[in-house]
């Protein structure tokens, strides 16, 4: 999180009137951030001239909503705040796909916007949205700024609430009167959060507990969720599985939280995840939930989920416990404090039963994809990547197949390393995110791999790599089609294409180039340019590269990583290919779909 120096804060006490616009960016100096991604307009102009004068980076990017991701991006990859900056109106409401995904995943985000004069609210004037109204829903809390003098305080609770406890998005919004109002500013004015309690105390009578419910078992289970990642609780995370002789599952967003090829680690679970994995969290007898949510991509039907197991669930957040599944016995603390009093004395067990039928489910079920030598498969391009990478680059996709494909066939070994729109699932995420990661973390590989869908959906933002410089790397995994809908419709709606090719027939099969989709999804003959993504980042002055053979990917992928600036490959794939295994809608993990 980004700490307040109160030492640093007292030495800037003055006594010379300052504007709202500029208290607020001092407030940001102070609260230690270093980068806003901020885009200007009417309402906010006042912000940006204060900006102008300030310490902060600040990138700007082409949309607002490729400013939210892109500030989700940052604190994903860093674990502080991503701040965003967008003026009033349509500026805000471009905001709310990245606030809701922040929301959706527990992403520490502080979006600060511009609003008319306070005068004028209410009254529909140019430009006038009610945000705070708009957001309420996806909010971990907003403020609507009335006096200049209020900001510091504001800004204060804004970052304490946005990084503590449950991590999450808050809305600060500022009407430009606001910002103009000149007062004498009180850096050091107190939070004032009496109700607010994030960090819950550990009960002492929980550890003993949990203790003696995993003496009992003999099946037991880890299942990890993106909790572990947001407490930094990876390292006790792994010597609590050690000291256990625990086998252990993560989520789509605890991906990392253990190294996939930990003899302990079977991957992550729910609808794509590995088949051994869903087995060991359906089969066990005793099922540790460790900041997980129980959600629907994880569980299906939660009454058919690990029906015959004891249920452990700790979080951070009281509201999750029995939210979407019953626990046996629930713990409101932070994950890492009950790891480590947990980790502090271990009592292991064998479970040799247990392991000998995790590793015949693994032997039977492999995460495999038929090959076919003679087609550039999305799943042999992550596998390439992720060898030619050697497991350590911080990878960010976009949503669709790509995602669950990205998930499936990289070696992740450490937290913070897969990037991912777990929740909400917004495709435009990734380019965008992929550039606050780097922009936070400039010393690794940051790659954005994408669906031709999803790329499209923020392509714009090529402009801000050119402009700020920032090396990300792009892999489009272009088929053509929006390929999970189109998996769906494949599997459930007997193929029929409902809107979901993005390319034109080339004429085939008596089709004289009308649009894809009239043919019933029976041509699947697309120009394999269109759109040209290497010619549209040349339009960017970004370099790039078509890919079409197994032959050209090597090659190909070594050029990008090994160029000092971003770099495009669009790598054009089959559309036909599915992302398995796969758990129907509605069905459990015995109905998964493996061929």
């Amino acid at each position: 999180m980004n700490h307040i120096n109160q030492e640093q804060i007292m030495k800037q006490q003055t006594t010379t009137l300052m504007k709202g616009s500029e208290i607020t960016i001092k407030c940001l100096e102070l609260l230690g951030v270093e980068v806003v991604f901020a885009y200007p307009g009417g309402q906010a102009i006042e912000l940006h001239q204060a900006l102008s004068h300030s310490s902060l980076r600040v990138i700007l990017p082409r949309h607002e909503q490729g400013g939210a991701f892109a500030a989700g991006g940052y604190a994903r990859a860093s674990g502080r705040v991503g701040v965003c900056m967008a003026t009033s109106g349509p500026g805000a409401t471009n905001l709310v796909s990245g606030i809701a995904d922040a929301y959706m995943d527990s992403i520490p985000t502080v979006f600060i916007t511009g609003q008319v004069s306070s005068s004028m609210i209410g009254k529909n004037v140019f430009q006038e949205t009610d945000i705070i109204g708009v957001t309420r829903p996806i909010v971990k809390h907003s403020f609507l700024v009335l006096d200049a003098n209020d900001i510091p305080r504001v800004m204060r609770e804004a970052f304490l609430i946005a990084s503590s406890g449950r991590p999450g998005p808050v809305v600060v919004d500022i009407p430009k009167n606001v910002q103009q109002q000149r007062v004498v500013p009180d850096f050091d004015a107190p939070v004032a959060l009496k109700c607010y309690h994030p960090e819950p105390k550990l009960d002492p009578a929980a550890v003993p507990q949990i203790k003696k419910m995993i003496a009992a078992s003999r099946r037991p289970c880890i299942y990890a969720g993106g909790g572990i990642i947001s407490a930094e609780a990876s390292a006790e995370l792994v010597r609590f599985a050690e000291g256990y002789h625990i086998p252990v599952v993560t989520t789509l967003m605890g991906i990392g939280a253990i190294p996939d090829d930990h003899p302990l680690s079977l991957r992550w679970l729910g609808m794509h995840g590995t088949v051994y994995a869903n087995y060991a969290a359906n089969e066990c007898d005793l099922l540790i939930a460790l900041g997980a949510r129980f959600d629907d991509r994880v569980t299906g039907n939660p009454k058919s989920f690990a029906v015959g197991a004891k249920i452990i669930h700790v979080d951070i957040d009281d509201s999750e416990i029995n939210k979407n599944k019953a626990a046996d016995l629930g713990v409101v603390a932070n994950v890492k404090e009950v790891l480590a009093a947990l980790n502090e004395s271990p009592e292991p067990q064998e479970y040799a039963e247990w392991f000998a039928r995790i590793a015949e489910w693994k032997r039977k079920y492999p995460m495999h994809y038929r090959e076919k030598p003679d087609r550039l498969q999305p799943q042999y391009v992550i596998e390439t990547l992720s060898k030619l990478t050697n497991g350590e680059a911080v990878i960010v996709p976009g949503v669709g197949q790509h995602q669950m494909w990205a998930a499936q066939f990289y070696n992740y070994r450490h937290p913070r390393q897969l990037l991912t729109s777990g929740g909400l699932g917004a495709m435009g995420f990734g380019l965008p995110a992929a550039m606050g990661a780097k922009v936070a973390c400039p010393e690794k590989t940051v790659i954005n791999i994408d669906g031709d869908g999803s790329f499209q959906m923020n392509i714009q933002e090529l402009g801000t790599l050119f402009v700020e410089e920032i090396p990300v790397k792009m892999i489009v995994l272009d088929n053509q089609h929006l390929g999970m809908v189109a998996q769906w419709e494949d599997r459930f709606y007997n193929h029929n294409r409902g809107n979901t090719v993005l390319g034109r027939c080339k004429g085939s099969n008596g089709c004289p180039d009308a649009p894809c989709g009239e043919c019933s999804g029976e041509c699947a003959a697309v120009s394999p340019f269109y759109p040209d993504f290497v010619a549209i980042a040349g339009g960017y002055a970004v370099p790039g590269k078509h890919v079409f053979t197994r032959e050209e990917l090597i090659p190909a992928l070594e050029e990008m990583l090994a160029a000092e600036g971003p770099y495009l490959l669009d790598v054009h794939t089959g559309y036909d290919e599915h992302v398995l295994p796969m758990i129907p809608p509605g069905g459990d993990y015995t109905a998964i779909i493996m061929e």
